[in-house]
């Protein structure tokens, strides 16, 4: 199979014995640099030749280490159907995943949207959800801490990465919308229309949560002003997606 060399960022704060996480950059001058759709895209939902998303995401397990069983993709609809697996494979209607299985990823595929890793290591509990703005209005992240909390995970020792999404800045919205989330995460002074802070909006409601500040890791960087990453809103439908993926470690593996 070819490969290619593929930078990824590897949250701070979930990776260790217990677990592993992942978030795939664009990669576009090292990966497919002369297709329309620059780079390593991994999104089934775009418009590249589904072949070779396919081989893309082979490449991508081979440099993480799995096999094709022990991933789950989700069919998501900016929704907030959350799906407890067990069993790898592709999961229609669903923006967030949560597992107790060790060796069993979670993959979450984004543009502009935020990619949410959530774990408790202690309790072997893991989470994943995609967040645009219809999700996180719609509480996906809150949503998938209960859902976790149902399976024995504890707010207190969850850790959580947000990953590159749209910034303040950048999201600029229809007051339709900005009226779906609080007034203090949307700055209507500054802007002709509304922009809305989707990352601390989402820092914020893992705090109601019960989740501890020094826990949750936001990444600061924008998608729309860094070429690292894909941007619908930037490249509209040559944009591709990366991913967010989360793992429980098997401890008998690193011991």
């Amino acid at each position: 199979m070819m490969s290619f060399p593929i930078e990824f960022i590897r949250p701070k704060l979930l990776n260790d014995e217990q677990v592993s996480s992942w978030f795939s950059l664009r990669n576009q001058e090292s990966v497919h640099s002369e297709r329309p759709i620059a780079g390593f895209n991994l999104g089934l939902n775009t418009a590249e030749n589904e072949n070779l998303i396919l081989k893309n995401r082979e490449i991508l397990l081979d440099k993480i280490g799995l096999d094709a069983h022990q991933i789950t993709y989700a069919v998501q609809e900016h929704k907030t159907h959350i799906e407890e697996v067990k069993h790898g494979g592709t999961y229609p209607n669903t923006d967030a995943f949560v597992t107790t299985k060790t060796d069993l990823a979670l993959a979450i595929q984004v543009a502009d949207c935020a990619a949410v890793l959530l774990a408790d290591p202690v309790n072997k509990v893991i989470g994943a959800a995609h967040a645009g703005w219809r999700g996180a209005a719609g509480d996906i992240v809150p949503k998938t801490i209960a859902k976790m909390k149902e399976l024995g995970a504890e707010t207190q020792q969850l850790k959580a990465y947000v990953s590159p999404c749209i910034s303040l800045q950048n999201f600029e919205v229809g007051e339709e919308v900005a009226s779906k989330f609080p007034d203090e995460f949307v700055d209507r002074s500054k802007y002709e229309k509304p922009h809305v802070d989707l990352k601390e909006f989402l820092r914020y409601q893992m705090l109601e949560a019960g989740m501890m500040e020094s826990k949750i890791e936001l990444d600061t960087e924008c998608t729309i002003n860094n070429e690292d990453f894909y941007s619908y809103r930037r490249q509209n439908n040559k944009s591709g997606r990366m991913m967010g993926i989360i793992k429980l470690n098997n401890e008998q593996q690193n011991s």
